[in-house]
């Protein structure tokens, strides 16, 4: 546990290879900054907590430096496949890494942001995040991380006095920018756009900088396929965890997959109603390509990429056989996290599995939903949550209820209630 007297301990680790991955840039200059939202709880972990509201919008609204850590932000430079269509056109268009400083563990964190204005890589965007999005990204991660997801956590929302115009939302509406904390911000992409471009010396730096600041490990001969190896059993991980939530992502591209499997940037995200393998988040996945029962797969797809991007300085053999396990990791996480929702025990890996194929079964069949199917089968009730006659849930429509008086009224409060419920559920999840 985090002590909340934790100092911050700024860090800039990123400077050992920014000069091939990012582009420095300035944050946009808002008219007005309200503070909206701001996770004491993410900020214990890196000793931000006690700190003002004053000075939390100057750092992350107007986004002076902290002492010791970045000089101005960096946009990072990346590629990705999108829907499986390669894009050299893309990067960071409406966010930047700000600051990196350690956790209580140690660990080296990112505070990246999103709507803090345009970089090299907007293209035609105008670098701005809606608030409504806003809202969005606190209700995924506060509910993922909850549910037993690892996930970025939004930090800080900070309303910015703006009029954005969206295509897919009533216009003209409200502005904010968003700050996550994240343990990193490499992507697959990263290592595409230096594999496309052939800079292999960049690549080699690359890697060895995953390994060491993310994996505790030195560079070496075999430094991309140990690489590869930690990426494969993180991202299988993920994909488990995404079933046993009951969520869908939406959007994995390549370029939205971290290479410490760590769930991030949440566009047309969904929680399933159901146990439906076919359900997708996005309108324009018109393919299902990333629907809840594909999302695995999805995944083991882009670890090719990442495997393809590593072939320049590691041989193909080796990045072969690092992939060759995902799916049994999957399956043991998948086991993991089924249990771990039921707050049961294991009974041996066998019997494990077959527990699940048949809470599969049973839900696919009944068209039960997910959360009212693990909250009345909890095997473990020795917390208030669970004495509650409903389960907390996170549907499209509850989504557009607690935006509704925002929007309307400024009315924040069944915000604010509903995240104190998520926070219980966790604590009952944890715990029991």
């Amino acid at each position: 546990m985090v002590s909340p007297d934790q100092p911050f301990i700024p860090a800039k680790a990123i400077d050992e290879i920014a000069d091939f991955l990012a582009d420095p840039v300035a944050a946009a200059d808002f008219p007005e900054h309200r503070l909206r939202f701001r996770n004491d709880r993410a900020a214990a972990e890196i000793g931000l907590a006690t700190m003002s509201d004053d000075r939390w919008i100057d750092h992350f609204g107007r986004f002076q430096p902290f002492d010791g850590s970045l000089r101005q932000p960096l946009a990072l430079r990346y590629h990705g496949h999108q829907f499986r269509s390669y894009n050299p056109q893309i990067g960071d268009g409406r966010g930047f890494l700000f600051a990196q400083c350690r956790d209580g563990d140690g660990r080296l964190m990112d505070l990246g942001t999103k709507g803090s204005g345009t970089t090299p890589h907007s293209r035609f965007g105008d670098g701005r995040l809606t608030l409504k999005g806003a809202v969005r990204e606190i209700l995924a991660t506060e509910m993922l991380q909850a549910l037993g997801v690892e996930t970025s956590r939004t930090l800080s929302v900070i309303e910015t006095g703006e009029r954005l115009v969206r295509g897919d939302e009533p216009s003209p509406t409200r502005s904010a920018v968003l700050v996550r904390l994240s343990h990193g911000h490499i992507r697959i992409g990263s290592f595409q756009r230096l594999a496309t471009l052939g800079l292999t010396d960049e690549l080699r730096r690359l890697t060895a900088y995953c390994l060491e600041h993310y994996f505790g490990e030195q560079d070496g001969p075999d430094a991309p396929q140990r690489l590869l190896a930690h990426t494969v059993r993180r991202t299988a991980r993920l994909a488990a965890s995404y079933m046993a939530a009951g969520f869908v992502h939406g959007v994995l591209n390549t370029d939205n997959i971290n290479i410490t499997g760590e769930s991030f940037d949440y566009g047309p995200w969904r929680f399933a109603p159901g146990f439906d393998p076919d359900f997708t988040a996005a309108y324009f996945d018109e393919r299902g390509l990333y629907s809840f029962g594909r999302q695995a797969e999805a995944i083991h797809w882009n670890l090719v990429q990442l495997a393809i991007a590593l072939n320049p300085i590691c041989d193909s053999d080796a990045l072969a056989a690092a992939i060759e396990p995902f799916g049994d990791h999957y399956v043991d996480a998948l086991v993991e996290r089924f249990l771990w929702r039921l707050g049961a025990a294991s009974q041996g890996r066998d019997a494990d599995i077959a527990r699940v194929q048949q809470i599969e079964r049973d839900l696919t069949d009944s068209g039960a939903s997910i959360d009212r199917y693990f909250f009345d089968a909890r095997e473990r009730r020795d917390h208030s949550y669970l004495s509650n006659p409903e389960p907390c849930s996170m549907l499209i429509e509850e989504v557009e209820a607690l935006w509704a008086p925002i929007a309307a009224d400024d009315d924040w409060s069944p915000l604010t209630a509903k995240i104190a419920a998520i926070r219980s559920m966790g604590e009952a999840l944890r715990t029991a």
